[in-house]
C-alpha cells in the first residue's frame, strides 16, 4: 500500500490541477447543484475563500432566481462556471471551461470509487502496477545503456540520460512518501548534503 500511495503522488504532481473539479461531474458541480436543489449555498462555500463568498452568493441568487424560467439553464451553468473558476483561482489553477461529464484521470475516478465503495484495494492495486512498471521500465534501459557507456561519448551520454531518468523518478517516489515537494533540486540537494554531513562522508 505504501507503494501505491507514493506512486499516486507521483501520478498527480504534474497534473493536479487538473483533477476533475472543473467537470460537470465533479465534487464541486456536484454540491452546487446540492445548493441549488435545497436553496443553500453553504454546500458550496467550503471549494472557495472567504473573499471570493460575495460573488458566490450573487452568482447563486440570480441561479435561483432563474428556476423555473426560460433561462433557467444558463444561469445555473453561468453559477457553476463562476464557482469553478473562484475554486481553481484559489489553488492557483486555471480555468479553460467546464468540462463534459467524464473527462476525469482514471486514477481520479479510481480515488473517488474508492471513498464511495470504503476500501481502497482496487486503487492500491492499480498504483502498485503503475509504479512498479515505471521503475522496471526505467531500471532496465539503464542496465542496457550501462553496457555500451565506455564505447562512445554518444553511448556515454545515453547511459547519463537513462541513468539520470531513472534516479530521479525513484527520488520523485522516496520524496513524495516523506512529503517533499522538491524533485531533486535545491531543497534536494541540501536535504542530501546534511545526510552526507551526518554519516561522516
Amino acid at each position: 500500500m505504501a507503494a501505491a500511495f507514493i506512486c499516486f503522488g507521483l501520478l498527480t504532481s504534474s497534473r493536479l490541477v487538473s483533477a476533475h473539479c472543473d467537470t460537470m461531474d465533479g465534487p464541486v458541480v456536484q454540491d452546487a447543484r446540492k445548493a441549488l436543489e435545497t436553496k443553500d449555498v453553504t454546500p458550496v462555500l467550503k471549494w472557495i475563500q472567504v473573499k471570493d463568498e460575495k460573488s458566490i452568493k450573487l452568482a447563486f441568487k440570480k441561479a435561483l432566481a432563474a428556476q423555473g424560467k426560460k433561462q433557467q439553464q444558463a444561469a445555473e451553468m453561468k453559477f457553476f462556471e463562476s464557482l469553478v473558476r473562484v475554486h481553481r483561482a484559489g489553488e492557483g489553477a486555471p480555468f479553460t471551461g467546464l468540462k463534459p461529464a467524464g473527462e476525469v484521470e482514471p486514477v481520479i475516478a479510481e480515488a473517488d470509487k474508492a471513498l464511495a465503495g470504503g476500501s481502497p484495494d482496487d486503487l492500491v492495486k492499480m498504483l502498485n502496477d503503475t509504479v512498479n512498471q515505471g521503475i522496471q521500465q526505467r531500471y532496465e534501459k539503464v542496465v542496457e545503456t550501462l553496457k555500451h557507456k565506455d564505447e562512445s561519448v554518444l553511448k556515454g551520454r545515453e547511459y547519463v540520460e537513462a541513468y539520470v531518468e531513472y534516479t530521479h523518478y525513484v527520488e520523485r517516489l522516496q520524496m513524495d512518501a516523506e512529503g517533499h515537494a522538491a524533485h531533486h533540486g535545491e531543497n534536494a540537494h541540501k536535504r542530501h548534503t546534511v545526510q552526507k554531513r551526518e554519516n561522516g562522508t
